[in-house]
């Protein structure tokens, strides 16, 4: 970094705060990569910092007060009103921020800002317990966006919010200052350290309390979902200087300190649930049954109209009741009671049942237990967001508003919105959310470009915002006021109340540096600038929304980009060639070898997360492709025509190396990556085993010598290639092994030296070696397919890319991996299995999670040991295939929590089920995994 200039010069001061200043990036990639969020606003900062705790953030924003410089922070990126960007300093709080301590035994949880609510909800529900706030958003949305959206959501309307819910908070304000509310001298240390803050919000304070027409708007309007402007019902509700900030810091949106860390009053899980799905005629049917709902005690009403049915019925896995009919003006109650007891669930039921079946249905809606069904219906209602902006035409943008008025007003709001869709040509408008707390979102989309398109915008926020006011609601219920209804704080409040919140941000941010134009704004078009733009781009990737659902799975998170951010990234690079920015495009696209394809571990793990399935890996192997080497492709497609050759060079290589000192030997790639670049050629790691038995030694029948094959099995390569763990059997003996205890046989094809799931070759790009490896696979299996035989394979990324491979033929053929098989047909035939591990630590893999294997690997795994455990920093361990050899840094990342809790577990044996991903943990932690079924195999001697 320079420092010619002053601005340069700045910047090298605040880098200076840092323990390791390198973490202080102006580069392009960094800026355009973390400036998109899951809001409609694009602002490009001019610096990322990645903060690695609350003192370095406390120097950065000492200093930055005193340059006066823009800071934001950043964790999770889903909050939607563009309040997590910024064009100044943009703060990184979710990397170094995770921590998350249970306390009380799940009674409460202190939690730092980068922990998303899923993740302290998986340490709370073993203890019966979940946090308050349950935002739809609750897989990627962070502790620090809850605490300063003041977030609700579905169920907790406004009394299991963070405001209510929060105990103590750390948090840290523009001059340095630390504050811990639950410390027992807080008020003293608070006086001492920011004594005119102090008297400034005790004066604000009595200003407040003294004003009866304050208090009693302020009553009125916190008795709904609010978050417009900041919660000065704080006010009213406290008195103790440092409770009394910690609450006005919540929901104030990153503008008035930094949050470091919350302690919760957790919420006791009600266990017992009955869902129902109720679709009505048209919207205004299904909002006018509100309030009999609301009565018969529901714990929550979620509304979708029209368009979300629309867009649910092309889900995969659209929940019956929205299938299987034209949706017109139709609209859907999702309805849940939840309970302690059985008894007490069987009660709400009956009153919800008749409620139900009162009201004018399309089809009969009885409330179920099931828990198939009800994940069906949460998982459209939580997806609804994406699911229905990634339907939008491509280039336009998704906005998204959240309004709140009284319940018995929502029909006639409803109908109002509508024609207000209507007057403005928004014609694909969609409206949904929390109807149980008369908290409405809606969603319009346009490419928001044009004066036309402005004005338009300009014109119906303001008929909306008369339309919500004249209904006695609040502008903002849950989403955070941000930019997009700063203009509107004061026609919400008035003059009075808004110069109090005001003087309470010049009072915390005296030199204005906290996120600037958030909350407090006085331009009235403030809401129409900044308005993001969104380019099309290639077809797998361009309908995202940019939600960053994709992100808290993704393996590369903590090293390079995201999901989100290599999609982000590619729109940055089409807006510089559409703005003839050619060098800054150049420069992108130079840094995104790197940071976008080479460290992608194109696992496919995104699809899962993502509402709307896309799989960035796929964006990937198509840009892997377009990029090719055609040397390296030649190359690959020569290993492809040698393949059981080239597998069987590999396992010697293997052995010879792991008979050599691993320094030397890894001198000897380092030397060969330094020539040949460290994307070509592999780096050689002590944990590498030696080499693995061929395949063809197996002959064609495996398992029970007189039973009739039931399968085709197709020894993966990795197993070949890599001998086991210690010594031990390896997942292909242990299987037949298995097999012949069990009594039953498979097939394997002749040639299966030479066969491989083709997954080296899609992953790296090289479209002819895929080609060659198919028609060899496909050929020697199609016989057997169509006899109706499976195909079994025995490790898990490999089974799946058997599945893809086969299914690109077009061979319909059923592929199943070993574990599933063992599970199902081996299991109970074999013999009571001996426990040969007290504790078991488990590592699920990506291709297990996504052919939904983990259920199977679980039994299987409670059949050999005592104890099973999963660790909660469970991941994609990045591996790869031959990904974690090219780039042992991905892997190191991936999995540097999973490894620290394995530590912390003490487990006697170690299992997964795929031998790639094996190595990955073996690495990273130290203690040698093996396959599930070989721990079997021992188990069952």
């Amino acid at each position: 970094m320079t420092v010619a200039t002053a601005v340069d010069t700045g910047l090298s001061r605040l880098a200076a705060e840092l323990d390791d200043p390198a973490r202080l990036s102006t580069r392009a990639i960094d800026r355009v990569a973390q400036a998109s969020d899951a809001s409609h606003y694009l602002l490009t900062p001019e610096a990322v910092v990645t903060a690695a705790d609350a003192a370095e953030v406390a120097r950065l924003l000492r200093t930055a007060s005193t340059l006066r410089r823009p800071v934001t922070f950043r964790s999770g990126g889903t909050s939607l009103s563009g309040q997590s960007a910024g064009d100044g300093l943009l703060v990184d709080v979710r990397r170094g921020f995770r921590r998350i301590d249970v306390l009380d035994g799940g009674r409460r949880v202190r939690v730092q800002p980068g922990a998303t609510v899923r993740q302290v909800n998986a340490r709370l529900v073993r203890h019966g317990y979940r946090l308050g706030p349950d935002p739809a958003s609750e897989a990627a949305c962070t502790i620090g966006g809850v605490v300063n959206n003041n977030s609700s959501g579905m169920a907790c309307g406004t009394t299991e919010n963070t405001y209510r819910t929060l105990e103590s908070m750390v948090f840290v304000l523009p001059s340095g200052t630390r504050v811990d509310t639950g410390a027992p001298d807080a008020d003293a240390a608070l006086q001492r350290a920011e004594p005119g803050l102090v008297d400034g919000l005790l004066r604000l304070r009595r200003r407040v309390a003294e004003n009866p027409a304050s208090v009693e708007l302020i009553r009125r309007q916190f008795a709904m979902k609010n978050t417009i402007g900041y919660g000065v019902n704080a006010f009213l509700d406290h008195d103790r200087p440092a409770d009394l900030l910690a609450h006005l810091v919540i929901g104030s949106e990153g503008t008035l300190a930094f949050v470091a860390e919350a302690t919760f009053r957790t919420v006791p899980i009600r266990p017992r649930t009955a869902t129902a799905l109720a679709v009505f005629d048209d919207l205004d049917a299904a909002t006018r049954a509100l309030p009999a709902l609301v009565d018969t005690g529901a714990a929550t009403v979620e509304l979708m109209d029209a368009t979300s049915l629309r867009v649910g019925q092309g889900l995969a896995d659209a929940p019956p009741q929205i299938v299987g009919f034209d949706v017109h003006r139709h609209a859907a109650l999702l309805v849940e009671y939840q309970a302690f007891e059985a008894d007490d669930l069987a009660r709400l039921v009956a009153i919800g049942d008749g409620a139900i079946g009162a009201e004018p249905l399309r089809a009969p809606a009885p409330l179920s237990t099931d828990a198939a069904i009800r994940a069906r219906a949460w998982k459209l209602r939580k997806g609804l967001y994406a699911s229905v902006a990634g339907a939008r035409a491509s280039g336009t943008t998704a906005l998204l508003e959240d309004v709140v008025v009284p319940v018995p007003a929502l029909a006639e709001t409803c109908a109002s919105l509508q024609e207000l869709f209507s007057r403005y040509a928004y014609r694909d408008s969609v409206i949904f959310g929390h109807a149980k707390d008369g908290n409405i979102h809606f969603m319009l989309t346009d490419r928001f470009e044009t004066d036309e398109q402005l004005d338009r915008l300009t014109g119906f926020t303001d008929d909306m915002v008369d339309l919500v006011l004249a209904a006695g609601g609040n502008l903002k219920a849950e989403h955070g006021t941000g930019r997009a209804m700063a203009p509107y704080v004061r026609r919400q409040y008035g003059d009075e109340l808004y110069d109090v919140m005001r003087e309470l941000k010049r009072l915390c941010d005296p030199a204005g540096i906290l996120n600037p134009g958030v909350i407090i704004d006085d331009d009235p078009d403030a809401h129409v600038r900044h308005i993001k733009l969104t380019p099309s781009i290639e077809a797998e990737a361009d309908r995202c929304v940019e939600c960053g659902y994709c992100e808290p799975v993704c393996p590369s998170k903590d090293l390079t980009l995201t999901p989100r951010q290599r999609i982000v990234t590619r729109r940055a690079m089409e807006r510089a060639s559409a703005s003839g920015d050619h060098d800054l495009r150049r420069e992108l696209e130079r840094d995104y070898d790197y940071e976008g394809l080479q460290t992608c571990a194109a696992d496919g793990m995104c699809a899962t997360a993502c509402p709307v399935l896309i799989d960035t890996g796929s964006l990937v192997k198509r840009l892997r492709t377009e990029n090719r080497n055609r040397i390296l492709e030649t190359g690959w497609t020569a290993a492809a025509r040698g393949w059981g050759a080239v597998t069987r060079v590999g396992s010697a290589a293997l052995t010879l190396a792991d008979a050599a000192p691993a320094g030397a030997v890894a001198a000897v790639t380092d030397a060969a990556r330094a020539v040949a670049g460290s994307d070509t050629v592999p780096r050689y790691s002590a944990e590498l085993p030696a080499g693995g038995c061929a395949r063809r030694t197996l002959g064609r029948h495996v398992g029970a010598a007189d039973a009739e094959p039931v399968a085709v099995y197709l020894p993966a390569c990795v197993g070949s290639m890599f001998g086991a763990e210690g010594g031990g059997a390896g997942a292909t003996a242990a299987f037949t092994a298995l097999l012949a205890r069990a009594g039953i046989a498979v097939t394997v094809p002749d040639g299966i030296e030479a066969m491989c799931c083709s997954t080296p070759w899609t992953s790296k790009g090289f479209p002819r070696g895929r080609d060659v490896m198919q028609r060899r696979v496909v050929d020697a299996v199609r016989t057997a397919v169509a006899a109706g035989l499976p195909i079994v394979s025995d490790a898990s990324s490999c089974t799946e890319g058997f599945a893809h491979l086969l299914a690109g033929a077009g061979l319909d053929a059923t592929v199943e991996d070993a574990v599933a098989f063992v599970d199902r047909e081996v299991l109970p035939r074999l013999p009571a299995a001996s426990h040969v591990a007290s504790r078991l630590v488990l590592h699920p893999t990506c291709s297990s999670t996504q052919m939904g294997l983990n259920d199977a690997l679980g039994r299987i795994a409670e059949r050999v040991a005592d104890e099973v455990v999963t660790p909660d920093a469970w991941g994609c361990c990045a591996f790869a295939g031959d990904r974690g050899m090219l780039h042992p840094e991905l892997t190191a990342s991936a999995t540097a929590a999973e490894a620290a809790e394995v530590a912390a577990l003490a487990g006697d044996a170690h299992a997964s089920c795929n031998r790639t991903c094996e190595l990955g943990m073996t690495r990273a932690t130290g203690v040698g995994y093996r396959h599930i079924l070989e721990l079997l195999e021992q188990a069952t001697r």
